[in-house]
């Protein structure tokens, strides 16, 4: 409770899976790689769960469950998106375990991923995390860091 009374101001988003820090910019979907969602990072996740990369409020799980929406505090809008085209899955291969309007913590498992299903059925694993409202008044940092622990590691931060 302390450390949030000295902390400076802005945002940590910590790693939603243990495995790869990709560059926003080499994610091969030019909605993402371009940063047509906005600022972010990505993920090549290694495996386990989804968990939440900030403290906040589920504001959307998509239908298909491989995509999900958190509001922070401050308004800060971050989609996390589970591997590219899993859209095409139709929820297969995904367990939810939120729902819109519940309110997480930073580390707390959002959804279960059958991450072997998944592999076999699109084009790539890699994980976008991705600021849906970010705007050109604030820094945007990602993590020099090559790998991440789930829960651990700062990925992104806003400054």
């Amino acid at each position: 409770m302390l450390k949030n009374l000295f902390k400076k101001s802005g945002l940590d988003i910590y790693a939603p899976a243990s495995g790869e820090i990709v560059a926003i910019e080499e994610v091969p979907d030019p909605v993402f790689g371009q940063k047509m969602m906005g600022e972010g990072v990505a993920v090549l996740p290694t495996g386990g769960n989804i968990s939440a990369p900030v403290d906040g409020k589920i504001v959307q799980v998509a239908p298909t469950k491989h995509a999900v929406g958190i509001q922070t505090e401050d308004g800060t809008e971050i989609l996390i998106h589970v591997g590219l085209e899993t859209v095409a899955l139709k929820g297969e291969g995904f367990t939810s375990f939120v729902n819109e309007g519940d309110e997480v913590s930073v580390g707390q498992k959002l959804l279960e991923v059958d991450w072997d299903f998944v592999k076999e059925n699109v084009p790539s694993l890699i994980t976008p995390i991705v600021i849906t409202n970010s705007s050109s008044d604030k820094d945007y940092h990602a993590s020099e860091e090559k790998t991440c622990k789930q829960g651990e590691t700062v990925v992104l931060s806003i400054k």
